[in-house]
């Protein structure tokens, strides 16, 4: 990997095409801090979402450009239309971007808000990628990826997915933020949790996950309040909802919650056991820290592709699969009393999710970058 007092990043101008949930977002800021680092000058597209506007707080740092973005519906949809305008005029923003910030290569991380600024970059005949971090791409990439003069992908098991040979398997980036975790009772202090007690983790992405809001929020009354805590992170939609289930939760019991974080390194480093969705960002996130989990994959994820991703967790012995069909309300709290109390189970599940850790993701990235940017003087 490039070295950053070696590197050709100095004064070299990347647009990275990101947002719209945090599984893209944070990757792109990750790749932008490291091509910061090596001298480089970053601009980061991303959407107009609430999320985007959440998940930026504290990056004051980074130059960060909104762009509408509209989810591309089926061929013979009425509001194919729309798209396409929508399209056009991302198009026509992306253009007039590249050329004010002499843009030398164009990086998306996937989802239809690369889609534009790829299109430009190719326009432009500069180097273009697209970053698909899944197990299985969406229809999003599979069109960036036309766009692209290489496919970047997290999991080797992706690659296949796309034709030709122009792929690189690179992980997936993770945000530099959570490169330097606290210790374990600092970042217990810091929520106001006990250092003994088993602290369990339930997030649902950038966004939330309601049903697992929902059956936290009823487990509450049943967890061994001499054994466990729980750290809830609910996502802004169903915190208020959320709230008064933890008020009216045992006053032995104790629980924080949050409508979102923007300290992941904190929350991750006070956790025994996550429950999450699977995702490809917050596997990445996992797997840094080494954390067990309970993975509860969105069931209408498109091509369901986060059971895809938590299959290649289970299968390495890091996490357990529960799927959100099968989860019931009377034994959902009794499950994991279990899990939290067989410490040799945990104990193989994090060494398993630590081995499929890349902690070097960001960097592959920018080499490959830079790469590209020399051949295409």
């Amino acid at each position: 990997m490039a070295d950053s007092t070696t590197s050709n990043s100095n004064h070299r101008r990347l647009i990275i095409a990101c947002g719209g949930t945090g599984g893209h977002l944070f990757p792109g800021i990750a790749v932008a801090e490291e091509w910061l680092r090596r001298g480089g000058e970053p601009m980061l597209i991303i959407s107009e979402k609430q999320i985007d506007t959440l998940a930026t707080e504290g990056y004051e740092h980074l130059r960060f450009e909104r762009q509408q973005s509209i989810a591309m519906p089926k061929l013979c949809s009425p509001k194919m239309f729309g798209f396409g305008i929508g399209f056009l005029k991302a198009l026509g923003h992306s253009r007039k971007l590249i050329k004010q910030f002499k843009a030398e290569a164009v990086l998306g991380m996937g989802g239809f808000t690369s889609a534009a600024p790829l299109a430009a970059g190719k326009w432009s005949r500069m180097p273009t990628f697209i970053h698909e971090s899944n197990a299985i791409p969406g229809r999003a990439n599979l069109l960036n990826a036309k766009f692209s003069t290489r496919v970047l992908v997290g999991f080797e098991a992706c690659a296949g997915h796309f034709p030709g040979d122009n792929i690189s398997v690179v992980g997936t980036p993770l945000r530099p933020s959570l490169e330097n975790p606290p210790e374990k009772e600092t970042a217990l202090a810091h929520f106001g949790l006990r250092p003994d007690r088993k602290t369990l983790l339930v997030m649902g992405g950038s966004q939330g996950a309601r049903r697992l809001n929902e059956l936290t929020g009823l487990a509450l009354a049943s967890l061994p309040a001499d054994k466990v805590q729980v750290l809830h992170i609910t996502g802004p939609q169903d915190f208020a909802a959320a709230r008064e289930a933890h008020e009216a939760a045992p006053a032995e019991l104790a629980t924080a919650i949050l409508p979102f974080c923007s300290e992941m390194q904190i929350a991750l480093a006070a956790a025994d056991l996550a429950v999450c969705r699977s995702g490809a960002s917050t596997l990445t996130e996992l797997s840094a820290f080494g954390l067990p989990s309970v993975l509860v994959p969105y069931p209408f994820a498109a091509h369901d592709h986060q059971t895809k991703n938590a299959d290649l967790f289970v299968s390495a012995g890091a996490a357990e699969l529960w799927p959100q069909g099968e989860l019931k309300e009377t034994d959902f709290a009794a499950r994991l009393s279990r899990l939290l109390d067989d410490d040799q189970r945990l104990a193989v599940m994090a060494t398993a999710m630590k081995s499929l850790a890349v902690p070097d993701a960001s960097e592959r990235i920018c080499d490959l970058v830079e790469q590209a940017m020399d051949g295409s003087r």
